[in-house]
């Protein structure tokens, strides 16, 4: 409130040194101006910004670890896929970077999708195939939004690029959980996150030592579980990344050959050419 009123009268300062035309003042007015809004957002927004942490495949000549993104989808699957959606990834999409066909197959085939109509004009619920997409847990907004107290869990399948500070976000969101500072009173359906805008998250804390375990015996800490999902949700974004960096690596090499036998064209092959002297008798 104290921060609102000397807002307020900066304004009204700026706008009478306007009205009467001096220009020192209202330089002065200006500079109160922004000193009190700055003061204000700095005053209301407790957010922490996320570390930066060693990602091993943000490198320009870095690939996604495959065994990573296999663990991150074990834990989107039993952990995150009960109130988020991956809609724009199909089963296919699994194939060849963190699962066989086979494998891919099984999964697909263990989810029932609703398909139709029928000869009968009816809906009939099938097995999963490759081609189908990641369902929804939920029907629509509505639906998500009665079953979480109002809040709409995003779906996640761009939410590294949704997000300021992507990767780095998601991770410091999902092991940031901490009790509400001393004089803030805690709520009954929202969680204090200090990285989440505003502190406070309808989302329970996701991970715990232990929820998910992991098939090639690798520790299954809370962080470990994180830095795996962050990466399966880091490809499900850019799951062409590995392949453009390819292709940049070999646009680069082409460009180098290129340029040296441009190069070697124009100083010794025309050279001679260029610089001989030609005399007319």
């Amino acid at each position: 409130m104290a921060q609102a009123a000397i807002s307020r009268a900066a304004f009204r300062l700026l706008k009478r040194t306007a009205e009467q035309g001096s220009v020192v003042p209202v330089i002065a007015a200006g500079v109160a101006v922004g000193a009190a809004t700055a003061g204000t957002v700095m005053a209301s927004d407790g957010t922490l910004q996320p570390p930066k942490q060693p990602w091993n495949h943000t490198g320009n000549f870095a690939a996604y670890d495959a065994a990573s993104v296999r663990r991150g989808h074990q834990v989107y699957a039993q952990v995150c896929a009960s109130c988020h959606g991956l809609e724009h990834i199909a089963y296919r999409n699994l194939v060849d970077v963190c699962y066989t066909e086979s494998e891919a197959k099984t999964i697909a085939e263990d989810t029932d999708v609703k398909d139709g109509p029928d000869d009968e004009g009816e809906m009939f619920d099938r097995p999963g195939k490759l081609s189908d997409y990641l369902p929804s847990p939920y029907p629509n907004e509505e639906a998500a939004r009665f079953a979480n107290n109002g809040a709409y869990p995003p779906d996640l399948t761009l939410i590294v690029k949704a997000r300021p500070n992507g990767i780095d976000y998601i991770f410091a969101l999902l092991t940031g959980y901490k009790d509400p500072p001393a004089g803030i009173a805690a709520r009954d359906t929202q969680y204090y996150n200090p990285y989440f805008p505003g502190g406070w998250i309808g989302m329970p804390p996701p991970l715990s030592d232990g929820a998910v375990d992991y098939d090639d015996d690798t520790p299954n800490t809370a962080s470990q579980m994180a830095k795996d999902v962050c990466t399966f949700l880091h490809w499900a974004a850019e799951p062409e990344a590995d392949e453009r960096k390819l292709m940049g690596m070999k646009t680069l090499v082409l460009l180098t050959v290129m340029f040296c036998a441009t190069w070697y064209t124009k100083r010794i092959k025309w050279s001679v050419v260029k610089n001989r002297r030609l005399v007319i008798t």
